[in-house]
């Protein structure tokens, strides 16, 4: 029965591709950067836009909407009820465009198969590709046990408190499925800890500004400093300046600018973080002593992505190496401040780690503050939804694939009974992959990058297999 309707699945996807495609550049044309110190409540105008939009989008399909308090939208065929529902969990928050975009990151475009805007794959493609399987699932009138619902959030970016206020004030259904992740099934998340290390010493009068980075997730590919100088000087720096270094003079101040390489903080291997090399440059430059010191501490702050300068590396079995980055810095009253986004193993003993950090920052004249530690995500492996999405997945791609743990952050980790099952994570051909390189330009096309891209043959390949395993996971008991 549960094959009964794979080919009528496939080919009602096949005939809805341009409407799918229509209906993500609409959600993707709004810029929808979660931001919860605007006065309008509780993450912006631009979030409030995305969740009327995308909850108008949903009853032009025929689907019944809730809003509750913009925190958290609701999709479903008729009012559910929690306890037997099977949630699809995606959201509207984007994160900053950042600068290198090919156009406008705002008003998506098709390119040699590829749809390329902000949030088209993290994670407005993905949402649409919800709305459109539930479409699917009800024209081909196929029997489910369970009822299903989409619930679309808007602050997943920044700290998840649009999770944290659903969770205290809703209830949450029987299973949630996190569509915000790759094949086959995610059991497990590393936990979040965030903070920021302080210069106790405060900058001399001659460093105007020091900046990079702009959300804690991303590793920064643009970062500056302005110092007041001389020609001469600026020439000096000129001269000494390396690759992915530029200076500028103007008006008796240098611009010292860094470029990088971004990705995505949990996954940072093959990025180049600019904080880095802009310290790195100027702790040996900069003309007084305890500018140098300042950037030395951040050079080191900045050096690798596994806290091995910091002390804090670790390892296990079940999810990999913990992983470390500063992602924004900013000049606070003379004072340095780098933001630190830490990717724990879900092992690791975060309190320990929290010592160290105030540890390593002290013997730089330096403090540590935390403002977050999200505990790691694990739902239990041996639960029958984890092998019977797992072997699907397997079954309909010829791979050998297994359930793994990732250094990413879903809304797993604030919902109970809950684990990803993504739409990314298909394979390209070796001729495809040979086309994209060509196409973007290292550090370009993926998530939290510049120009954004969603490869439309593996995510309509995905939404088919993701609406096929849907209906093998109906049949499991929750």
């Amino acid at each position: 029965m549960q094959g009964k309707f794979d080919k009528q699945i496939d080919e009602w996807i096949d005939a809805h591709r341009e409407a799918m495609v229509e209906d993500i550049k609409r959600l993707v044309s709004i810029p929808s950067v979660s931001d919860p110190t605007e006065e309008t409540k509780p993450f912006g105008k631009e979030c409030r836009r995305a969740m009327d939009d995308a909850l108008a989008l949903a009853r032009e399909h025929g689907f019944v909407t809730e809003n509750h308090e913009y925190y958290v939208g609701c999709v479903s065929e008729k009012k559910v009820d929690p306890k037997n529902t099977i949630g699809f969990w995606n959201h509207l928050d984007v994160v900053p465009a950042g600068e290198g975009w090919e156009r406008d990151p705002y008003e998506p475009f098709e390119k040699e198969g590829y749809l390329i805007g902000r949030g088209v794959g993290d994670n407005k493609g993905p949402a649409v590709g919800m709305i459109y399987l539930m479409q699917c699932m009800r024209e081909l009138n196929i029997p489910l046990r369970h009822d299903f619902c989409l619930y679309l959030g808007t602050n997943e970016e920044k700290q998840m408190a649009d999770m944290e206020y659903f969770a205290s004030h809703y209830q949450a259904p029987a299973l949630s499925v996190i569509a915000d992740s790759g094949f086959p099934v995610c059991y497990g998340e590393k936990g979040i800890l965030e903070g920021t290390f302080t210069s106790i010493e405060s900058f001399s009068d001659k460093v105007q500004e020091v900046a990079g980075g702009q959300v804690s997730n991303m590793i920064p590919d643009r970062a500056w400093a302005i110092i007041k100088g001389t020609e001469d000087e600026a020439k000096v720096l000129k001269d000494k300046a390396p690759e992915g270094i530029t200076v500028s003079y103007e008006d008796e101040m240098m611009r010292v600018s860094a470029k990088g390489t971004s990705r995505h903080s949990a996954f940072p291997e093959g990025s180049t973080n600019a904080i880095f090399v802009l310290a790195s440059f100027l702790k040996d430059v900069a003309t007084e002593e305890r500018d140098r010191r300042i950037f030395a501490f951040l050079a080191d702050a900045c050096d690798g992505y596994y806290g091995k300068t910091e002390g804090i590396s670790y390892e296990d079995a079940v999810s990999g190496k913990t992983t470390c980055a500063g992602t924004v810095l900013k000049m606070k009253n003379k004072k340095a401040e780098l933001t630190v986004n830490i990717r724990y193993s879900i092992t690791a003993d975060p309190d320990k780690m929290e010592a160290q950090l105030h540890h390593y920052a002290s013997s730089f004249s330096a403090k540590w503050d935390t403002y977050q530690n999200s505990k790691p995500n694990y739902f239990p492996k041996e639960h029958p939804a984890v092998k019977v999405l797992t072997d699907y997945y397997n079954e309909a791609t010829g791979l050998k694939t297994e359930a793994f743990v990732m250094g990413g952050g879903t809304y797993a980790r604030k919902l109970p009974n809950a684990f990803a099952y993504g739409i990314g994570g298909m394979t390209l051909t070796k001729k495809e992959q040979e086309a994209k390189a060509k196409l973007f330009a290292p550090g370009h096309g993926g998530a939290h990058e510049p120009d954004e891209a969603l490869y439309l043959r593996t995510y309509f390949d995905a939404i088919k297999i993701f609406a096929k395993a849907m209906v093998r996971l109906d049949a499991c008991e929750l």
